[in-house]
């Protein structure tokens, strides 16, 4: 097991590099949008396909970036793995499958709220 202050510097570093990579990410589109039109961006399905489609997209992003952060902690600063890791997989998509239905339903009544006049 690693110390609190070595625990601290790894969740930092790690912090920092998100923090930096939004970061520029963010100057690269603003700077996008001052130097050149908008570039055209290809059409969505609209309704409840396109809804659907944006939903699961977003549940499984999130779902592979709870298990980077969960695998690489765990695994590779805390040294837990086997057992646990199953479970942590497991109980998260179990979590998901009661969180995507609530999020469509919300999706779709902000969609219609904000279509209305």
């Amino acid at each position: 097991m690693l110390t609190p202050w070595l625990n601290f510097a790894v969740m930092a570093t790690g912090y920092l590099l998100v923090m930096g990579c939004l970061t520029v990410g963010l100057r690269l589109a603003r700077r996008q949008g001052r130097d050149s039109p908008a570039p055209r961006r290809p059409a969505t399905p609209t309704g409840w396909p396109g809804l659907a489609r944006r939903v699961a997209g977003t549940a499984v992003g999130g779902y592979v970036v709870l298990m980077a952060v969960v695998v690489g902690y765990y695994e590779g600063v805390a040294g837990l793995g086997g057992d646990f890791l199953a479970a942590a997989a497991t109980e998260s998509l179990l979590l998901i499958g009661m969180v995507v239905p609530v999020f469509l339903v919300v999706s779709w009544v902000v969609a219609r709220w904000r279509g209305r006049p």
